[in-house]
């Protein structure tokens, strides 16, 4: 017998040895998994932002050129994607729920790291050609690519548990948001959220959060946002915020729905003809771009910050026209978010809204136009709440945000019955 198995024999003589290191492996893989994928949070921001800035700069001396450049972009990206990376399409999401759902699907290509590279890059593309695409469905799925690859490394069997934490702690990351990490497992991410799921999710999300501390610091990020309303102001404005919001969010879910499964056929001629559409998508992005001085471009970010801070208002054609470009952007099937582009969208909402209660803050009514909308999409009025209650440090604006969430979860429901990501989910399902 040779030293090596003498050492081997004489830990397995240990009681206990074996699960005690099956413990530290899981915990070490979790750890690992959470201070990688914060890391590339942090660089997948920063990249997504710079996108942003060359693009601008580039359209601020070429105005024009993003009617022939955006529109063979899209194409392009969308071949690509189609052709090497189809499980990097859409917004991340739903390939996190579908793997949660099969266990198997933690294994295919939708949660391997070559998709998830794939995935990043192919989103900053998008941002250098204006697509009104986010970057926090994007952290999701790239988040549990890298759980998924730390416990394979480690030989740590693969479970639910870990997928929703490595989403949760996506969404933390991006947001930089902990609590809202917390939420989006709760509400989406788990059908059944257990204890030992619960610990799982906060140690990521606090380790991801710990990193993104360490190297970003500590940033609101949509500034910090002190008004807040009257009682009597939260009663006429929340319903019908609430109303509203949740409609027109209704029914961006149900468009992207028909769009991916429909059975009308144009409908199906689109799905048929991936890249032809992807074109035509692209042109309508850019000529939006061009009509409403590239405010449609992006995520958003810059002009919701500005409303939120009351700096500055949008044009009235802001909201509208964000609404179109982001729902031409999904449907082009490249690779990216709904997350940032649907709040740009509710504070262009939020914002018509204060033209009609004028004598009340405009942050305010647009954070409440936010979550209206937001709520409407993505059906989690939890964390759509926590998300915009840290992303714009608005404590005083709790209640009024909660009552704007639970009448928009309501009217959505009206429009359209079935959640977005658990919808488009059906359709990773059926292909594994």
């Amino acid at each position: 017998m040779t030293l090596s198995e003498r050492f081997t024999a004489f830990f397995k003589a240990v009681p206990g040895i074996d699960a005690s290191l099956d413990l530290a492996r899981r915990r070490a893989a979790t750890i690992g998994g959470a201070v990688l994928l914060g890391l590339i949070a942090i660089a997948f921001a920063w990249a997504g932002d710079t996108a942003q800035k060359v693009f601008r700069a580039f359209t601020a001396v070429h105005p024009y050129a993003p009617l022939v450049m955006t529109p063979a972009i899209f194409a392009a990206v969308v071949f690509i994607t189609r052709r090497w990376a189809p499980a990097a399409r859409g917004s991340g999401i739903p390939q996190v729920m579908a793997a949660g759902e099969n266990l198997e699907l933690a294994r295919s290509p939708l949660l391997q790291m070559r998709t998830a590279i794939t995935k990043l890059l192919l989103t900053v593309t998008m941002l250098l050609a204006g697509g009104s695409v986010g970057r926090e469905g994007p952290t999701v799925q790239v988040s549990a690519a890298i759980m998924v690859a730390c416990h394979r490394v480690l030989r740590v069997p693969m479970t639910a548990g870990v997928l929703i934490a490595g989403g949760a702690a996506g969404v933390a990351a991006a947001f930089n948001t902990p609590l809202a990490g917390v939420a989006f497992a709760i509400e989406e991410l788990a059908a059944a959220f257990e204890q030992r799921v619960a610990v799982l999710v906060m140690g990521a999300v606090v380790v991801s959060g710990l990193v993104s501390l360490g190297i970003a610091g500590d940033y609101v990020y949509f500034g910090a946002m002190r008004q807040t309303l009257e009682v009597g102001s939260v009663v006429m404005i929340a319903p019908v915020a609430g109303i509203l919001g949740g409609i027109l969010g209704g029914l961006f879910s149900r468009l992207l729905l028909a769009c991916a499964r429909g059975e009308h056929p144009l409908l199906a001629a689109m799905r048929s003809r991936p890249v032809t559409t992807a074109l035509v998508c692209g042109l309508i992005v850019a000529v939006l771009g061009v009509v409403t001085g590239g405010s449609t471009w992006g995520t958003g970010y810059e002009t919701t910050r500005l409303m939120i801070d009351g700096q500055q208002s949008a044009s009235p054609w802001f909201g509208p026209a964000k609404f179109v470009a982001t729902a031409a952007t999904a449907i082009s099937g490249a690779p990216g978010g709904i997350f940032a582009p649907s709040l740009s969208v509710g504070a262009g909402f939020g914002e018509l809204l204060s033209y009609v209660f004028s004598g009340d803050p405009m942050p305010a009514v647009v954070l409440l136009g936010m979550t209206g909308y937001f709520v409407g999409v993505v059906r989690a009025p939890l964390t759509a709440v926590i998300i915009l209650m840290e992303t714009t440090a608005s404590r005083g604006m709790i209640l009024p945000l909660f009552l704007t969430a639970i009448i928009a979860d309501t009217a959505s429901t009206l429009v359209c019955r079935e959640k977005l990501y658990h919808g488009l989910s059906r359709g990773f399902l059926a292909k594994g």
